[in-house]
């Protein structure tokens, strides 16, 4: 396969597609939903490890899977620079970059409703909708100085908390408390209901820093800066960035459900060190053969992410009557792993046809 036309869409970052595409692909490669198929109750302390981390904690707390979403709204940051500087160096006014920016946001918004509303009941708390608003935010401020940025980014953190401690409106003003938080009565205010497994749509604000970070990284990235001096940076951060957070939490729980402070900064500091790993290993070192598996799936995100879940299911009912008539004796953890696995080969195929026509859906 040929990784150099994957490589020039991102000024040969290539760890950035790989980045993209790993998460697109824990996202709806079937893979969070493998563990929960399966009782391990009777496993190992290894399996039930994974089972437990690629689950969402129930309210406080951190496992790998609450990571996904920053990884998501981060990896469209550091994508922005790379993709607008293009529409700018050829002429492209600020204005008619902003008019464009703004019509995408409501397309994702839009889209992001549809996806997660029923015909009676609303809802804004998906991943779409999520990024409408964070993207918006991350792009009035991109040509600003990195200092302004950061600022901004911590603004808006503060601002959120401050919101989630002082709000006074009886019922929802006890911030760290499911379903009694500022974030429970701005999703009653938008939507009529609380029916969300306590995710609320203001997560989008705090969540907002997520991106803007990727978009001083998206900078840093492209500076020519050499290597070395990149990847020391981004992990230096990263690491402190864990640190604090996890500091933070006796004082400010780590909840994602509403994403206080403490998780947006614990959770930024790990995609930082992601980023960083991900640059090392596959733009220093030079390897490329694995990563490419991945990058497939961040070619189309907004495809992937609508689409890829269906084509999943459509490809497990194709495959699941064969394999359950053929290797039926295997026993059940067996099948469920050969169905996952065929399912997502087919999909991950669909994603290279479509990247080898040059297909690419995008807003």
């Amino acid at each position: 396969m040929n990784t150099t036309n994957l490589s020039k869409e991102q000024d040969r970052i290539f760890s950035i597609d790989f980045f993209r595409g790993f998460t697109m692909f824990m996202l709806v490669g079937g893979i969070g939903g493998l563990f929960s198929k399966i009782d391990l109750s009777e496993s190992g302390v290894v399996l039930r490890f994974f089972q437990q981390q690629l689950e969402h904690v129930p309210w406080e707390g951190l496992h790998f899977w609450d990571l996904i979403q920053p990884f998501f709204m981060f990896i469209v940051g550091i994508a922005m620079p790379f993709s607008l500087t293009k529409r700018w160096d050829r002429g492209d006014s600020w204005m008619k970059t902003f008019k464009h920016v703004l019509l995408r946001c409501l397309f994702l918004l839009l889209i992001g409703w549809a996806i997660s509303s029923s015909p009676t009941t609303s809802n804004f708390n998906n991943v779409m909708a999520q990024l409408s608003v964070t993207y918006l935010l991350a792009f009035l401020i991109m040509r600003k100085k990195i200092v302004w940025q950061l600022l901004i980014s911590f603004i808006l953190i503060l601002v959120s908390d401050l919101l989630y401690r002082f709000w006074p409106v009886d019922g929802f003003n006890h911030p760290f408390t499911a379903g009694q938080n500022f974030g429970s009565w701005t999703d009653l205010m938008l939507t009529g209901s609380l029916e969300h497994g306590n995710w609320v749509p203001f997560n989008a604000i705090p969540t907002s820093a997520h991106t803007i970070w990727g978009v001083i990284v998206g900078y840093i990235l492209k500076n020519d800066w050499l290597p070395k001096k990149k990847i020391l940076v981004l992990l230096s951060v990263g690491v402190a960035g864990v640190i604090v957070g996890f500091a933070m939490s006796p004082y400010i729980p780590i909840i994602k459900h509403i994403c206080t402070s403490s998780f947006i900064i614990v959770s930024g500091g790990w995609c930082l060190i992601g980023m960083a790993i991900s640059y090392w290993i596959i733009d220093v070192l030079n390897v490329k053969k694995v990563p490419m598996f991945f990058a497939v799936f961040g070619m189309n995100p907004l495809f992937i992410y609508l689409m890829g879940g269906r084509f999943r299911s459509f490809f497990a009912g194709l495959v699941d009557p064969f394999i359950y008539r053929i290797f039926g004796w295997t026993g059940e953890v067996f099948l469920i792993v050969l169905s996952t696995v065929l399912a997502g080969a087919m999909l991950w195929y669909v994603c290279y046809f479509m990247y080898k026509k040059r297909i690419f859906i995008r807003l």
